[in-house]
């Protein structure tokens, strides 16, 4: 252990070495400052500069971020929590598995409406159009169009019917609107109330048990649910085994070639 008499001016020691440090810092640091910062704030300052980083505890980021779950179509975020709490009635969490939500199917529809299909880029379409209360394939209304007129009408009636939005209304009055737009009770401009609904509920479904590249299923958690072994290129392997054989879902990017 070294010795205080050791740390003498003049004295050469590769110990010292910290201490001349400490002291130019403190005289940088004397510059910055001025000689205005009081004494309370230098000594904060130099203690944690000095202090041994050994002792402190490593941060670490414990919890995953999914960084492709940002909004791309949804600009609105109130519009967005409409179409969360939309997919969770249609597909709600129970005790066989996670919900909507939880699966990610809000994000999965954001980007499939962002995307061309979202603005039925390859379709045919010119007109005519059917005027009174088409459907979806009818209407001059776009997928995405579609989705949002009718995700803004399901706030609207929410505020009208309750005086809430959609997404802090009861479960039952959300389902009560949702079962209105199945039956077209609600009157949508441009498109079958009924017909957009259908299209909401196969996109929750798709968003549910597609592949997880498309944004949806997340953690593959809606084919562990049905126990769907997923994108299994080959069954070569179990294809003459006498009892069932259970396996782990497998996505397009667990066997896919990388570089």
């Amino acid at each position: 252990m070294a010795d205080k008499k050791d740390m003498k001016p003049g004295k050469s020691s590769a110990k010292q070495a910290p201490d001349a440090s400490r002291r130019q810092f403190m005289k940088n640091s004397g510059l910055v400052v001025g000689g205005v910062a009081g004494g309370s704030l230098l000594g904060g300052l130099l203690t944690n500069q000095f202090k041994s980083d050994k002792s402190a505890p490593v941060k670490t980021e414990d919890q995953k971020v999914e960084l492709t779950e940002a909004r791309m179509f949804f600009e609105r975020y109130e519009d967005f929590v409409v179409l969360e709490q939309a997919t969770e009635r249609i597909l709600p969490k129970d005790d066989n598995g996670p919900g909507a939500i939880e699966l990610g199917v809000p994000y999965f529809i954001d980007k499939q409406m962002a995307g061309s299909w979202g603005i039925n880029g390859t379709d045919y379409r010119q007109g005519p159009f059917l005027k009174n209360d088409p459907p979806v394939d009818q209407t001059s209304l776009n997928r995405g169009q579609v989705i949002i007129t009718g995700i803004r009408k399901m706030n609207e009636e929410s505020k009208n019917r309750f005086d809430v939005t959609f997404d802090k209304a009861e479960e039952e009055q959300q389902i009560e609107i949702l079962q209105d737009f199945e039956s077209s009770k609600v009157k949508l401009r441009g498109v079958n109330a009924g017909s957009m609904f259908q299209l909401l509920r196969e996109l929750t479904m798709e968003g549910a048990y597609s592949d997880p590249l498309y944004g949806g299923n997340r953690n593959m958690a809606g084919w562990k649910m049905q126990e769907f072994p997923g994108a299994v290129p080959s069954y070569a392997d179990i294809i003459e085994k006498e009892e069932f054989v259970k396996r782990d879902p497998m996505s397009l990017t667990s066997y896919q070639q990388k570089s």
